[in-house]
């Protein structure tokens, strides 16, 4: 492994809301592009609509399967976003 290189992080059903999360964190232009220099992305709300979606239809699929922290992380995640969408949108 070179100097650059780091170990990823073990595969968890945390992990994977946690990476769609940041995929619609960028999507909906709340943070910066990974190697992008501190430069803010700009939003794509359609993008950023499916991929709350996604989360959702995971929602639906996992319920009765999660751990309560995870359905908690999972919903928590939803709700923040889909309020994040909303404020997008209108303005």
């Amino acid at each position: 492994m070179s100097e650059n290189e780091t170990t990823p992080p073990p595969a968890s059903f945390e992990f994977l809301i946690a990476s769609i999360i940041m995929q619609a964190q960028v999507q909906l232009g709340m943070m910066a592009m990974p190697g992008s220099e501190g430069e803010q992305a700009e939003p794509n709300l359609v993008w950023a609509k499916h991929t709350i979606d996604m989360l959702g239809v995971l929602e639906e699929k996992t319920k009765g399967n999660l751990t309560l922290e995870e359905r908690r992380l999972l919903e928590n995640s939803l709700t923040e976003l889909r309020f994040r969408y909303v404020q997008a949108t209108q303005s």
